[in-house]
């Protein structure tokens, strides 16, 4: 198949559009700026530049950011989508994460159709551009907790310290947020802030489980509310807990190194049938079509994606060892 050099420059102009739209649209109604600024305006009298006409549509503007995440609200998902959001620490609303996935499903289809000519690789790029969100979100989910899981046990041991050498839970909470490196410094500050702003210590606690979804932090959390309650040499108790942090966390390096070989197989054996797809339609387009043309044909390419999938999760289940 020949490109067409004006297919390829109209193809990545009209992607181009879309994704500015789609960013126009996420930063003209977030409206998160307008607000703070109205409410503030309520206590104050502040000049906004450019008048009450400014004001006006800034106004407009989060009114209509406000409906679309009511009605996204009312979903069944926005719930889940928010929490994965937090837990990801990205800096976006569920509203303008969904208007991310519809300009990239967008983009994706544009360049099928522009670049390919061909419906099934406009679907398949529209699936792509549908799916690389979540997949992003769930990256940085998990790489977020590892870092913070990582760095746990090193924390737990300096709270234990400063307890022992006279400092509150608040203030080595506080020492925590200053001396170590982020993403646990960012979260213990918040709980910090939280604290300070009059919220109790257990519902800040319960905050930050729910930004670091960790069995480990749960247990250290709910050892840091019993030892509230009930009273207790709380130093001692997070010592145990650390240790325990520290090999279940030498373990699953262990198990992460005897299983590499076998998840990068299912890498390997995944990523296979896709590159030789590809390849084999840029040498000869004309062959590789006929895979893709309707009628019965096309449930070989179906049947094997199937498999593939299938194959994945069985590779998954195996090496997913739980400790």
């Amino acid at each position: 198949m020949s490109f067409d050099p004006l297919s390829i420059v109209i193809a990545i102009a009209a992607a181009l559009a879309v994704i500015l739209l789609f960013v126009g649209l996420a930063s003209t109604l977030s409206g998160s700026s307008q607000v703070i600024e109205s409410r503030l305006d309520r206590y104050a009298s502040r000049q906004v530049k450019g008048g009450k006409r400014k004001r006006r549509d800034e106004q407009q503007a989060a009114t209509i950011m406000t409906q679309i995440d009511k009605r996204v609200a009312k979903q069944g998902f926005a719930a889940k989508l928010a929490q994965d959001i937090v837990q990801a620490n990205l800096k976006l609303t569920v509203s303008e994460f969904i208007l991310i996935v519809i300009g990239l499903t967008i983009v994706g289809v544009l360049v099928g159709f522009l670049l390919f000519q061909n419906v099934w690789f406009a679907l398949g790029l529209a699936l792509v551009g549908f799916i690389l969100p979540q997949l992003f979100l769930r990256y940085r989910r998990g790489a977020r907790r590892k870092a913070f899981e990582g760095q746990l046990g090193d924390t737990i041991t300096l709270m234990a310290n400063s307890l022992r050498s006279g400092y509150s839970m608040l203030q080595s909470m506080e020492m925590v947020s200053r001396e170590l490196p982020p993403p646990i410094s960012e979260e213990f500050a918040r709980v910090v802030r939280e604290i300070g702003l009059g919220l109790p210590q257990q519902e800040a606690l319960a905050n930050l489980l729910r930004r670091i979804d960790s069995e480990d932090l749960d247990m250290m959390t709910t050892a840091i509310n019993v030892q509230h309650e009930v009273g207790g040499n709380l130093a001692t108790i997070l010592d145990t807990i650390g240790h325990t942090i520290r090999e279940r966390i030498r373990i699953k390096g262990e198990i992460a190194v005897l299983t590499s070989q076998q998840r990068l197989s299912m890498y390997i054996i995944i990523a296979l049938p896709f590159v030789l797809t590809g390849a084999i339609y840029m040498i000869n387009p004309t062959y590789m079509s006929k895979l893709f043309e309707p009628g019965p044909v096309l449930c070989l390419p179906g049947c094997s994606l199937l498999m593939v999938f299938i194959g994945y999760l069985i590779i998954r289940k195996i090496v997913n060892i739980e400790v």
